[in-house]
This record gives C-alpha cells, sequence and structure tokens, in this order.
C-alpha cells in the first residue's frame, strides 16, 4: 500500500475509533466520513462495509488480547491469569458500544469478518479457563463459550448508565463465582 493511502487508512481508522467510541457501533458511516473530512465513497472505498471497518478498526485490540492471554500463561497463577484477562476483555469491550452484540454474532457467522478474531480470542480465554479448571481452581461446568458470554454480560452492565457504578463490583462477585477456593 503506498504511503499516503495508508495514512489515509489510518486517518479513517482514528476517525472512526473516536466516533464508535462516542456512539457505539452503529455510528451512522456517513458520520465517520464526513468527522474524517472525506467523502462517504472514499470511507467505502478502505472498507466496503461496517464490518470490514470494524475489523479493522478491532483487529489490532483482539490479537493484543490474545497475545495477553499468552503471556499470562507463563507468567501468573492460573487463576491470576484467568481473572487478569477477564477484567482486560471488559474493559477492552466499554469502549466501543455495542461490540459485543457483533462478536457474539460473529461467533457464530463463519462468513463475517469479525469471525476468525472472535474465535482467536475466544481459544485463548478457554486456554486460560482449562489451565485454571486443570489445577483445581476454576469451576468445571463452564467452558470457552460460557466465559465469552460473561465478558459481554459483563461488557452490557458498563454500558447502562443506572448500573456502570455497580461494573466493578459485579465483576468481582462473577470472578469469584467461576473461580474455586
Amino acid at each position: 500500500m503506498r504511503a499516503d493511502a495508508r495514512k489515509n487508512r489510518d486517518h479513517l481508522l482514528a476517525v472512526a475509533g473516536a466516533v464508535i467510541s462516542e456512539q457505539g457501533v452503529d455510528a451512522s458511516l456517513r458520520d465517520i466520513a464526513r468527522q474524517a473530512e472525506v467523502g462517504l465513497a472514499t470511507l467505502l472505498r478502505h472498507f466496503p462495509t461496517r464490518e470490514a471497518l470494524l475489523e479493522a478498526l478491532l483487529h489490532t485490540s483482539f490479537d493484543e488480547l490474545t497475545a495477553k492471554a499468552g503471556e499470562l500463561e507463563t507468567s501468573s497463577s492460573p487463576e491470576d491469569a484467568l481473572v487478569s484477562w477477564l477484567r482486560d476483555c471488559v474493559a477492552w469491550t466499554t469502549e466501543y458500544r455495542g461490540v459485543t452484540v457483533l462478536m457474539a454474532a460473529a461467533i457464530e457467522d463463519t462468513e463475517s469478518a469479525l469471525h476468525a478474531s472472535c474465535v482467536t480470542l475466544r481459544a485463548a480465554g478457554t486456554r486460560l479457563l482449562t489451565r485454571a479448571q486443570a489445577v483445581g481452581r476454576a469451576r468445571t461446568d463452564i467452558d470457552g463459550t460460557d466465559l465469552f458470554a460473561l465478558i459481554a454480560t459483563l461488557a452490557w452492565l458498563g454500558d447502562q448508565p443506572s448500573l456502570a457504578s455497580r461494573a466493578d463490583r459485579l465483576f468481582d462477585v462473577v470472578a469469584s463465582a467461576i473461580l474455586t477456593k
């Protein structure tokens, strides 16, 4: 990709990130283009669909969370690794209101641009959960899909103005319910 095209793409992603953080994943593509000071056709030339834009925007974060899981597997106790990664995932998902709905749908839709990244992220969490289960530090009646659902649920709490103040406390309740003594 030419340097100027890369610069334009990066600018569009930066603006899209700010708009989506403020308005959620259903933000108008036209609004994103307007705030980036380009035409809608320019935005669509770089990202032909909303999902393609979101995949490009979220891909780096997915990779970082997956890498973080790998680091935690070797640097922390199984229970600390699981809770730390879970907290990071929930914190990240609250940055982009509505992203958990897209992620849940993408897991099931193999044609989704987000599918591979979401599956990889869920697998990373599953490895941490399985590791904690293997040493008797996490419940054995949950799996990676349950963990992914809990991330979505906890992120949803953070998106609700009337419940956001309870999100941290409820995270601790859920984390302690996952872990065994």
